[in-house]
C-alpha cells in the first residue's frame, strides 16, 4: 500500500465533503468542516505514525538509532548541516547496512542513503533517468538559476548537456590553462597588496575565493572580465552575495516539500526578496552578455571557444533559456570551485607539513607570479604532489556534501524494491570517507593515497589514480553517469591553478585554532558547503615566488 501526498488526501477531503453537500442538502457547513478536518486528521495519523512503521516496503532496512518520534533524524541534520550526518553514520558502525539505510525525517517522511557501488551504479547509471532530481530540490534551484542542464529531466537535459558538451571537451580545457593562470597571479598579487608590510594579514578567505573564480568562469566561459579581483563591489559581486548560505534556506527547501512552489515564491519573507533581486539583476547581465555575443557572431568578428559561443552556434536554446545557461554556470561554476578552494586552505591550514611539501613543489615546477608568463596543461600534469592534493581536498570536503533524487516510478536498487516517491540520499561526504571503500585510514587527510612509492606516496601504481579505493564510486565528487557534473575537468584544472599560486606565495593559518578539530568546524545549511561565516585564516607572504 502506497503512502499517500498531503495533497492527495486534501483533495479527497474536499470532495469527500462536497459531494454529501450536492446530494444531500441538510448537512451544515460546521459539519462538513468537522468531516473535513476529521479525515485530514485521520491522513495525518496514517502517514505519520501508522505508514512508515507498520506498513512501509522500506520498514525492514536498516536504520540509526535515535531520532525524534515526530520529526527523524531531521532535527539532528538541520542542526549538524548537510552530509554531516551522513558521514557520521558511515563512519561509526552502528548501522550495519548491505547497501541501503533508511531514513525519518521531518514527519517520519522516509529517506533511503545509499551507501553501496552497486546501489550507486544503479541509481546514477542504469536508472538514472528513473531516479530525477526531486520537485522540491529543483524548485529550490530554478528559483535562482532558471531551467538550466542543472535543473531540466529526461529528454530536455539529454538534448542540453549534448549540445553543451562541446565547451568541456578535453581540447577546449587544455586551452584555458594561460587564463585560469592569469587570473591565479592576479588575485595572488591582489592579496599580496592586501597584507600590511611585514607581508601579514588576517583575511576571509572564501570572498577572495568566490572573486577570482566569478572573474575566471565570466572569461572563460563567456568572454568577459567581470573585474571582481578589483573591485570587491562590484554590482555583480554584491548580486552573489544574495546567494551566500542562509539558515532560512533549509527552511525554504522545507516549504517546497509541503506547499506549491507558487505560494513560497510568493512568501513575503526577506530571504526570498533578496534571492529574487539577485537573480533579476543577474539575469539582466547575462541577457546583456548573449546579445553582445550574438552582434559579433553575425559580424563574424572572433567570439571564442566558450560556453555562451557554443550555445549560441548550436542554435538548440531559445533566448530564455540561454539565460538559464548562463547565469546557472556562472552560479555554480564559481561557487563550487571556490568552495573547494576555501576547504583547501582549511586542510594545509590543518597540516602546515603538507602545507611546506606542496609550495616546495609548486616552486620548483611553476614561474614565480612576478614574470608575466605563461603555463599549460603539461606543467601542471608533471606536479603530483599538486594533483594528489587537489584530490584529497575533493575527496574529503567537496563543494557538495549531498544531493537527491527521486524514484519517479515504482522500481528497485540492489534488487530490493523501491516504491514510487521515494527520495534518495546520495553523500559524497560520506561515500568519500567510507572504511569500506578506502580502508582504515578513509578519514585521514592524507594526500600520499594519490601517489606510487616512487613519488613519495603509498599506493601502488595500479591502485594510484584512484587513491587506492576499491570502486570507481567510492570517488561521488563529481557524480557519475549521465547527471555528472559536465564542468568537472574545467573545475579541476581550475583548482589546481588557483591553489599552485597561492601555495607558492603565502603561508595559511587557522585564526581561530580550535577549528584545528574539524569537529568543531560548522558547516553552512546550504546547496554548496561552506564554512558558517566564512573561513578566517592568518595570511603571511613567503618571499621568493
Amino acid at each position: 500500500m502506497r503512502r499517500l501526498s498531503w495533497q492527495f488526501m486534501a483533495g479527497s477531503s474536499i470532495i469527500g465533503c462536497a459531494l454529501p453537500k450536492l446530494l444531500h442538502r441538510h448537512w451544515s457547513t460546521a459539519q462538513l468542516a468537522e468531516l473535513f478536518f476529521a479525515q485530514l486528521f485521520m491522513w495525518a495519523v496514517w502517514s505519520t505514525l501508522i505508514y512508515p512503521h507498520f506498513v512501509s516496503p522500506l520498514r525492514h532496512l536498516p536504520q540509526p538509532k535515535g531520532g525524534h518520534w515526530l520529526a527523524g533524524h531531521g532535527l539532528e541534520s538541520w542542526r549538524q548541516g548537510p552530509g554531516v550526518l551522513a558521514k557520521k553514520w558511515y563512519l561509526i558502525t552502528e548501522v550495519d547496512n548491505k547497501g541501503l539505510i533508511r531514513m525519518l525525517w521531518h514527519f517520519n517522511r522516509e529517506f533511503v542513503l545509499v551507501t553501496s557501488p552497486h546501489a550507486l551504479s544503479d541509481v546514477l547509471v542504469t536508472k538514472s533517468y528513473i531516479f530525477e532530481k526531486p520537485d522540491f530540490i529543483r524548485n529550490f534551484l530554478a528559483f535562482a538559476l532558471g531551467w538550466s542542464v542543472l535543473t531540466v529531466e529526461g529528454d530536455e537535459h539529454k538534448k542540453q548537456r549534448r549540445n553543451l558538451m562541446p565547451a568541456f571537451s578535453f581540447r577546449h580545457i587544455k586551452d584555458l590553462y594561460p587564463v585560469f593562470w592569469d587570473k591565479a597571479r592576479e588575485v595572488t598579487r591582489a592579496m599580496t597588496s592586501a597584507c600590511d608590510e611585514h607581508g601579514f594579514a588576517e583575511m576571509e578567505i572564501s570572498s577572495w575565493a568566490s572573486r577570482c573564480t566569478l572573474d575566471i568562469i565570466g572569461v572563460a566561459g563567456i568572454g568577459k572580465d567581470f573585474g571582481a579581483i578589483r573591485d570587491e563591489h562590484n554590482p555583480l559581486v554584491k548580486s552573489y552575495e544574495g546567494f551566500n548560505p542562509s539558515e532560512d534556506d533549509s527552511l525554504l527547501v522545507g516549504l517546497r516539500v509541503f506547499l506549491p512552489e507558487l505560494v513560497v515564491a510568493n512568501l513575503p519573507l526577506k530571504r526570498i526578496k533578496m534571492v529574487a533581486e539577485s537573480s533579476q539583476h543577474i539575469r539582466s547581465v547575462c541577457a546583456d552578455l548573449i546579445r553582445e555575443k550574438r552582434r559579433k557572431l553575425a559580424n563574424k568578428e572572433p567570439a571564442g571557444v566558450d560556453i555562451l559561443t557554443v550555445a549560441l552556434t548550436s542554435g538548440m536554446f531559445s533566448e530564455e533559456s540561454l539565460v538559464d545557461q548562463m547565469i546557472t554556470f556562472l552560479s555554480a561554476g564559481h561557487d563550487t570551485t571556490a568552495s573547494a578552494l576555501t576547504w583547501a586552505v582549511y586542510m594545509l591550514s590543518r597540516f602546515p607539513r603538507i602545507q611546506d611539501r606542496l609550495r616546495d613543489e609548486v616552486r620548483e615546477n611553476l614561474p614565480s607570479i612576478n614574470v608575466d608568463a605563461q603555463i599549460t596543461s603539461t606543467d601542471i600534469d608533471r606536479m603530483p604532489y599538486l594533483n594528489a592534493v587537489c584530490s584529497e581536498v575533493l575527496r574529503t570536503c567537496g563543494p557538495v556534501a549531498q544531493t537527491m533524487r527521486v524514484a519517479t516510478c515504482d522500481t528497485s536498487i540492489q534488487d530490493e524494491y523501491i516504491p514510487r516517491g521515494t527520495v534518495i540520499i546520495l553523500a559524497p561526504w560520506a561515500t568519500n570517507v567510507d572504511p569500506k571503500l578506502w580502508g582504515p585510514d578513509a578519514r585521514e587527510f592524507k594526500p600520499e593515497r594519490w601517489l606510487t612509492p616512487e613519488q613519495g606516496g603509498t599506493s601502488s601504481s595500479k591502485n594510484a589514480a584512484s587513491g587506492g579505493a576499491t570502486s570507481n564510486y567510492a570517488f561521488m565528487t563529481f557524480l557519475h553517469g549521465p547527471r555528472s557534473c559536465i564542468g568537472a575537468s574545467f573545475a579541476k584544472a581550475e583548482f589546481a591553478c588557483l591553489l599552485a599560486a597561492w601555495v607558492g606565495r603565502f603561508s595559511f593559518e587557522l585564526k581561530d585554532k580550535t577549528l584545528m578539530d574539524e569537529r568543531n568546524m560548522r558547516v553552512a545549511p546550504s546547496v554548496t558547503a561552506k564554512p558558517v561565516g566564512g573561513l578566517h585564516v592568518l595570511v603571511r607572504v613567503v618571499e621568493g615566488f
